[in-house]
Order: structure tokens, then C-alpha cells, then sequence
């Protein structure tokens, strides 16, 4: 009885949201902007602005580890 009660909600709220985005006129195109902005936000910036510096840097996984730690261990001790 309890899967099917989870059942009904689930399609409850896909019905919803059906029914809500496709009377929209305006929002679609909110909708849209968003993803735009998003896809520039996670891919585009990423891409250019955040480049993989410690596989660029190091070779090994323990090089990595290494470097990490330290930095990690040197922002926490300022006295060094």
C-alpha cells in the first residue's frame, strides 16, 4: 500500500509541473536563460578560467598528495 501512495505522488507532482511549464508563456523563455547562463557558468568559465592545476603540475598521485598537504598545513600554521 505504501509504494503505491509513493507512486501516486510522484505522478501527483510530474503532473504538476507538466501542466505548470507548459502553460507558461514568459517562463520558457526565464527557463532558457537560465540554462544559458548556466552552461556558461559551469562549462565555459571552467574551461578557461579554472584549468586542472595540479594534474598540469604534478605527475603523481603522491606529488599531488604532497603538494595539498602542504598548503593545507601551511594556511593553518601562519607562524611558518
Amino acid at each position: 500500500m505504501k509504494k503505491n501512495n509513493s507512486i501516486k505522488v510522484i505522478n501527483n507532482i510530474y503532473t504538476f509541473y507538466r501542466d505548470g511549464f507548459s502553460g507558461m508563456t514568459i517562463g520558457k523563455k526565464l527557463w532558457k536563460i537560465i540554462l544559458v547562463k548556466l552552461f556558461v557558468m559551469f562549462v565555459i568559465l571552467k574551461l578557461f578560467f579554472f584549468p586542472n592545476f595540479l594534474n598540469t603540475n604534478f605527475q603523481t598521485d603522491e606529488e599531488k598528495t604532497n603538494y595539498v598537504l602542504e598548503q593545507i598545513t601551511k594556511n593553518a600554521n601562519p607562524s611558518k
